[in-house]
């Protein structure tokens, strides 16, 4: 797939996967935990896609490395959040799952993307 239609695609996905992750937080209990909870995995929810496009318009290679490594940092945290969720019994394990998968695969994309980055910027 040609970069920029990979980028501009990813762009789309890691934006949706924001907006699943704002409505899925909606679903948290009105608590002192689950506030901090929702505050947390909103927060590294929506922070995948801001960096992911940031990324895109790095100025160097240093800069698009860093943000995507803050992309990798993110998506993790967002998976611990998600699995925390899940072992609470907050919401359904059917209800956490699927977002839970979108991180495994966000997180795969964005260390393939880093090692072939890498390995390219090495060749040259």
């Amino acid at each position: 797939m040609e970069n920029k239609k990979f980028a501009r695609e990813l762009e789309n996905r890691t934006k949706r996967f924001a907006v699943q992750i704002l409505s899925l937080s909606k679903s948290l209990p009105n608590s002192i935990e689950g506030s901090v909870v929702k505050s947390q995995l909103t927060k590294s929810g929506t922070s995948i896609g801001a960096n992911y496009r940031e990324a895109n318009r790095s100025r160097s290679f240093a800069d698009f490395k860093n943000r995507i490594r803050i992309c990798e940092s993110e998506t993790s945290e967002t998976q611990y959040w998600l699995e925390v969720l899940m072992e609470v019994k907050w919401l359904s394990e059917a209800k956490v799952k699927k977002h839970h998968q979108e991180c495994s695969e966000l997180l795969a994309k964005f260390t393939s993307i880093i090692t072939k980055t890498y390995k390219n910027r090495m060749n040259k």
